[in-house]
C-alpha cells in the first residue's frame, strides 16, 4: 500500500472576480447562495466583505473622536434632561392622581341623582 501525497492547493481568486461577488452581496443576495452557485466557501466571501470593509474605513480616514472639552457640556446636559425628566413624571402622575379624585367625585355625584 503506498501513501499518496494528498496536499490541497489553494486557488487563488483575482480581484476582478471578488468584485464581481462583492457586487452580488451589496445586491442583498444571500451569501451562501452566492457561495453555493460559485462553488467557493461562505467564510471566504465573508472575509472578502470584511476586507473591502476595511479598506473603505482606512481611506475615509480616522474617526473623529469628541474633544474632552466637550465632556462636560455633554454631563451638563444629561443633567439637565434628566431633572427634565423627573419634572415630567412628576406632573404625569399629579394628572393621574387628579384624575383618579375626579373619576370618584363623579361616581359619589352620578349615584346622589
Amino acid at each position: 500500500m503506498t501513501v499518496k501525497d494528498t496536499k490541497k492547493t489553494r486557488r487563488k481568486y483575482d480581484s476582478a472576480f471578488k468584485e464581481e461577488v462583492l457586487k452580488m452581496v451589496a445586491l442583498g443576495r444571500p451569501v451562501p447562495e452566492i457561495a453555493q452557485k460559485l462553488g467557493i466557501g461562505e467564510n471566504l466571501v465573508y472575509r472578502w466583505k470584511r476586507e473591502a470593509e476595511g479598506r473603505k474605513a482606512s481611506e475615509n480616514g480616522p474617526v473623529d473622536r469628541p474633544h474632552p472639552i466637550a465632556l462636560p457640556e455633554a454631563l451638563a446636559e444629561i443633567e439637565r434632561l434628566s431633572a427634565a425628566l423627573k419634572q415630567s413624571e412628576t406632573e404625569r402622575l399629579r394628572a393621574e392622581q387628579d384624575r383618579e379624585i375626579l373619576k370618584k367625585v363623579f361616581g359619589i355625584l352620578g349615584r346622589g341623582m
